[in-house]
């Protein structure tokens, strides 16, 4: 992120007030004030997870590998070259975590299925793995009868390792057909019970992190091209499985199939700048629109077009990077979602930047544009997450102007930490929380159609290339602890709060949500600190005594060495 430009601060602080201060009507000019208010009756709260993430078991009961399992286990991919082996050890602890869910009295949980538990090869006609299949059944029978709603993802980016080294992966549009056949198996074995269905969780990230930096699995960096080529299999996919759902399940099942796309909101530097404008247009067409537009409204967005295909013109390319869709694949794939799921966790002010001409093309190059942050946002964790509760609303109603106001669920939002010592007593999540769901209930009534909100996330887990160093979790796990077991920070009492109240009913009500988890965190950690202290004492005994019998048993052994020596 670039910080160096002296026009770029100049004008952000110049301006800072005015491009907050510009609002939509329902609150204009006060945008930071916080509304008290209740959500509409029916109002979905959750939390979520991801198989890779929590479950753990990696090579149990016939589960295959994931480009996951093959990513962290090659050493220099992951920080501290850790892996999501165990993880949480999830797989082990279904009962366990949906007494979590209990307590917290949400409404759904949203998980993910690993395709490679259930088709260890990612191809139906070789093998299937009865124990990963009743292992989510298992699951999905436990949360029903808990009175919870499963909104369940089909990819959470744990794709089958043996995909990947055959075809490449979402290089290769035989995906298409591999995942279509999974995903009617996961409509076969569960859409008699599971009536929300989640196509991609963040393909964003599957793409640019996954083809064209190669920070997550499977680690190509195929600068330029790759993460264009992925995304574009990745959407005709989806459209094919929304069909297939349609088609097939839709009239016995009557559940809904959608998509979930994670996205920052962009701020222009200055909005009276048509320039700033524009460049913060194109950072939400090159995220929420890349996916968003096609489904939406049958094509990649213009300024997509436009910009790629100039780019990919000046390096003598006879084609554009960015590939097209058929007139055919246009009708298909438009209107291919029941609802849109959202992801979003943070802003970024945006402003016009030209890049010199390249040989060596970039997506993050093709936009011309620069991103910036405010240096007084919080930011209690990675520095790519600062809490600007305002944008999550102007994305709403972004979403609500270009799409035609779809009904959306949001899927992902919520803050990490990064320090090392436990936080139980995690205010600057509650803040976070706070806020961002507030702008939620500003937006419904700008009209927004928003059906539910999901935190992220249930627990601490596998956070990939940053292994264990983020916690996002409600729920403390310590990891070195073979147990796993889970603690309830401070954030869990707030939210349990927000959801048995559905809002914020009154400023004195709210205040008082606060001290109380806060205290009851308190004598949480105490309990922490006493199992910490009973766990490290177990390494210890483990460790040390073992090595202690074993050097008494070798100086045993020399003893009697001499012994026998001195007496022959």
């Amino acid at each position: 992120m670039r910080r160096d430009t002296p026009r770029c601060w100049a004008v952000l602080v110049a301006v800072m007030a005015l491009s907050v201060a510009e609002d939509f009507p329902w609150t204009k000019n006060n945008p930071g004030s916080f509304y008290y208010g209740t959500f509409p009756a029916g109002f979905l709260w959750g939390v979520g997870s991801s198989a890779y993430q929590t479950e753990g078991a990696w090579d149990k009961d016939g589960k295959g590998p994931s480009i996951w399992d093959a990513f962290t286990h090659s050493k220099g991919k992951v920080l501290s070259n850790e892996t999501g082996d165990s993880a949480c050890d999830g797989y082990h602890r279904v009962k366990d975590d949906i007494q979590l869910l209990k307590e917290l009295k949400v409404n759904h949980y949203l998980l993910s299925i690993s395709w490679p538990r259930i088709m260890p090869t990612g191809i139906k006609a070789e093998q299937l793995n009865e124990k990963g299949i009743q292992f989510y059944n298992d699951t999905i029978n436990s949360l029903l009868e808990n009175n919870i709603t499963p909104i369940v993802s089909l990819y959470h980016w744990d794709l089958p390792q043996a995909l990947q080294e055959k075809y490449g992966g979402w290089q290769n549009i035989s995906m298409m057909n591999y995942f279509n056949d999974y995903a009617n198996l996961c409509f076969e074995k569960f859409g008699d019970r599971v009536k929300h269905w989640i196509t991609f969780s963040n393909p964003w990230a599957v793409a640019e992190k996954g083809y064209e930096t190669g920070e997550h699995a499977p680690g190509l960096k195929l600068g330029g091209c790759g993460a264009y080529k992925a995304a574009h299999h990745i959407i005709k996919t989806h459209a094919k499985v929304w069909h297939s759902y349609n088609s097939t399940w839709r009239r016995e099942q009557r559940g809904m199939v959608g998509i979930s796309l994670t996205s920052a909101w962009g701020e222009p530097v200055d909005p009276h700048s048509q320039t700033d404008r524009d460049a913060a247009e194109r950072y939400i067409q090159f995220h929420l629109g890349w996916f968003a537009n096609p489904i939406y409204r049958g094509d990649y967005p213009e300024v997509m077009k436009n910009y790629v295909g100039r780019k990919s013109a000046q390096q003598g390319l006879g084609t554009s990077r960015l590939p097209t869709f058929s007139v055919q694949e246009k009708t298909y794939i438009k209107g291919t979602s029941d609802f849109l799921g959202i992801g979003h966790f943070t802003t970024r002010y945006v402003l016009q930047k030209s890049f010199p001409f390249l040989q060596v093309s970039s997506y993050h190059t093709d936009p011309d544009l620069a991103e910036l942050v405010d240096p007084n946002w919080p930011a209690p964790g990675p520095k790519w997450l600062y809490s600007v509760p305002w944008g999550f609303r102007r994305l709403l109603n972004f979403i609500k102007t270009q799409y035609g106001n779809p009904l959306i669920y949001v899927t992902e939002n919520g803050v990490s930490e990064t320090m090392q010592c436990s936080q139980l007593c995690d205010e600057w999540r509650i803040q976070y929380l706070k806020g961002y769901i507030n702008e939620i209930l500003k937006a419904l009534n700008d009209g927004v159609n928003v059906k539910g909100y999901t935190a992220w996330s249930l627990l601490d887990k596998f956070e990939w290339n940053k292994g264990f160093s983020e916690r996002f979790g409600l729920y403390h796990i310590d990891f070195k602890n073979k147990k796993k077991p889970r603690y309830p920070k401070a954030s869990v009492d707030y939210y349990k709060k927000i959801i048995s109240a559905n809002g914020f009913p009154n400023p004195r009500e709210v205040e008082s949500w606060h001290r109380k988890a806060m205290d009851t965190c308190s004598a949480t950690h105490q309990h922490l600190a006493a199992d910490s202290l009973i766990t490290h004492m177990e390494m210890v005994t483990e460790i040390v005594l073992p090595t202690v019998f074993t050097l008494c048993i070798l100086i045993s052994i020399v003893l009697l060495i001499f012994y026998l020596r001195n007496h022959s």
